[in-house]
């Protein structure tokens, strides 16, 4: 597939949007009807080969309430500011995986500056909110060059870093990679614009970072992933396929990740916070609740159509041992 870099304005940014060549009509993996077909399908199951290895690593992490893993029916502000129950602490997860046409990033963490700079959050009552929502723990060997040092990747191999949205717990590792390329979604971009984005998660400072390369993947109608619809296939091969996963933010993203011999991989971001509870047809108590039930139900669909789909939350603490059994499998 080929990307031609083109500038544009949004809302008096100017960002890079890609233009991607044509791709071709992804059918489903079905028993081959002719010759042509089954030279396709081989064509597709070696492409597969191309990734290497999937990880995650932990930027830090993140104590959240009871209420926020799972919907309790009282309203968000209320429970945000009086409850007095935490979870214990949760990872903030960045997934690596390691694809033959570059290192690939979901998500990006948590910033350390985060719980070193006084400034970092907003203050007043906006400021009292951050504060009341979670709490971190980020260490000095936490950050995204660091994390990623420890695996043995060096940072300045990552070509591509998709966020599934712009919550400051997926933005962290911005400032790191003005080298890449930055996906995010059109929608969730496009939210940054509306009144009052620090009232829903969005810290504009800490996005709209100079030298970054924000691009907007291209969904296009496939029948290859039903029930979902649409995919915008990052390296053109099937392995790795972002899905809209609205809900949490109305632009939330999700990545498909397949592997030949392994079962799929789908990173959801702050779909969920406990796959457990997903699986079961609770939703998260963070988000709009008639995308999160409608993407709960699609997802949930999706993982009955393909046995042995592992659903990798940013911060589920049994994420990244289910990982490490599908790597081993």
């Amino acid at each position: 597939m080929t990307i031609r870099a083109r500038r544009t304005v949004m809302s008096g940014v100017p960002i890079a949007v890609p233009e991607f060549s044509p791709e071709p009509e992804q059918p489903n993996l079905r028993r081959p009807a002719c010759l042509l077909e089954t030279i396709w399908m081989a064509g597709r199951l070696f492409s597969m080969t191309k990734i290497k290895k999937v990880s995650a690593i932990s930027t830090g992490r993140v104590a959240i309430h009871p209420e926020h893993v799972r919907a309790s029916g009282k309203p968000q502000l209320w429970w945000v500011m009086t409850s007095r129950r935490w979870t214990a602490p949760r990872p903030i997860n960045v997934y690596v995986i390691e694809h033959e046409d570059g290192l690939v990033l979901f998500d990006t963490g948590q910033d350390r500056a985060s719980v070193t700079d006084p400034g970092y959050f907003p203050g007043g009552f906006t400021g009292l909110i951050y504060k009341r929502l979670a709490r971190f723990e980020i260490g000095e060997s936490d950050t995204l060059t660091a994390k990623l040092a420890a695996q043995g990747y060096d940072i300045a191999d990552v070509t591509t870093a998709i966020i599934s949205h712009l919550h400051q717990d997926h933005i962290g590792g911005l400032r790191e990679l003005t080298h890449a390329q930055i996906l995010v979604s059109a929608e969730e971009w496009a939210s940054l614009r509306e009144p009052r984005p620090e009232m829903r998660g969005l810290l504009r400072s800490h996005i709209e970072l100079p030298g970054l390369r924000w691009t907007h993947p291209r969904f296009r109608k496939t029948d290859d992933i039903a029930p979902f619809t649409e995919g915008h296939d990052l390296f053109g091969d099937g392995s790795l396929v972002l899905v809209r996963t609205p809900g949490h933010t109305p632009g939330s993203m999700s990545l498909l990740v397949r592997r030949q011999g392994r079962g799929p991989l789908l990173m959801v971001g702050d779909l969920t916070y406990d796959d457990h509870l997903l699986e079961e047809g609770h939703i998260a108590g963070v988000g709009a609740k008639g995308p999160l039930h409608a993407t709960t139900a699609q997802v949930n669909e999706f993982r009955r159509r393909n046995p042995g789909l592992k659903i990798l939350a940013a911060h589920d603490p049994n994420a990244a041992a289910a990982l490490a059994t599908s790597e081993r499998t």
